[in-house]
């Protein structure tokens, strides 16, 4: 395993805990088992797996292509970063050429994943896919895992799985939003708790809206600003490209970038149209 932050440190222990023997190499000196990658490869029998878990972009590339350095024909690498999927291709082909596998593997289950297991969407060869198996049994709760397809499918269902999430978010945060500015006085945290059971909208991400406000019920320690990490982009870039319409997770992706705006350029401009075609008060700044 190289890479052990939040992500790669909780599946290294998962591994282990299920009887998977895993070498861990990590930047920092306290956390990892080799001081490098050269020790990594040589610790390993062949045919070795080596998983990447760090960012996307240049720590991630610069790794792969130490690695090809490194390993032998019949080692396979596997990548479990945000990638896109096109890059994906990129990077297998690369390492086609000195016979070494490339896996693509999207993870989901965030700081939990150590305990409820991590939904695994993964792509690449069959043979080395079904090499995996003990590794993907251990890391992945009870049909919990999918092999999706060829190179680049397993981050393209990543991609859009991210994509589908922003707009769970976004649902969830505007109806908490009417809740709580409602007159009523309505029990907002309760309302959310009690939409966790029986009703169809509940859900893992409903459970940690209501966890958030049980720490923080109104949130007063959090900006309202959410960041994002590309697969929300590319799941509406990939809806452009094939004209799927996608709607909801296009809105919630712009509401982020909204959220990042202390005072809307766009808004200003709607109130000072309202008010010169109809005469409505503007708020002064």
């Amino acid at each position: 395993m190289v890479g052990l932050g939040r992500m790669g440190a909780g599946m290294t222990d998962r591994l282990r805990a299920r009887g998977v023997e895993v070498v861990g190499f990590d930047l920092a000196p306290d956390r990892r088992d080799v001081a490098s990658l050269d020790e990594l490869v040589a610790a390993l029998e062949p045919p070795r797996a080596i998983w990447v878990m760090l960012p996307s972009g240049p720590p991630t590339d610069a790794t792969v292509r130490r690695l090809a350095e490194l390993l032998q024909a019949g080692d396979v690498v596997v990548n479990g970063a945000n990638d896109h999927f096109r890059h994906d291709q990129e990077l297998a082909a690369g390492l086609a050429e000195r016979g070494i596998a490339y896996v693509d593997a999207g993870v989901s289950g965030g700081v939990w994943g150590v305990t409820e297991g991590y939904g695994l969407m993964v792509g690449g060869p069959e043979e080395q896919v079904a090499r995996l198996t003990p590794v993907w049994q251990a890391l992945a709760p009870q049909g919990g895992f999918v092999h999706a397809g060829p190179v680049g499918a397993g981050h393209y269902t990543k991609m859009v799985h991210n994509g589908v999430e922003y707009a769970l978010m976004q649902a969830y945060a505007e109806g908490y939003e009417l809740l709580a500015a409602s007159d009523l006085g309505i029990d907002v945290p309760g309302a959310l708790g009690a939409w966790r059971h029986g009703t169809v909208i509940r859900s893992w991400l409903l459970d940690l809206l209501v966890r958030a406000l049980e720490e923080d019920p109104a949130l007063a320690n959090i900006r309202g600003w959410a960041d994002d990490t590309g697969e929300g982009r590319w799941t509406v870039e990939e809806a452009v490209h094939l004209a799927v319409p996608a709607p909801a997770i296009s809105a919630a992706l712009f509401a982020r970038f909204a959220s990042r705006q202390t005072d809307s350029p766009a808004m200003k401009v709607v109130a000072a149209l309202r008010q010169q075609f109809g005469g409505h008060p503007v708020r002064r700044s």
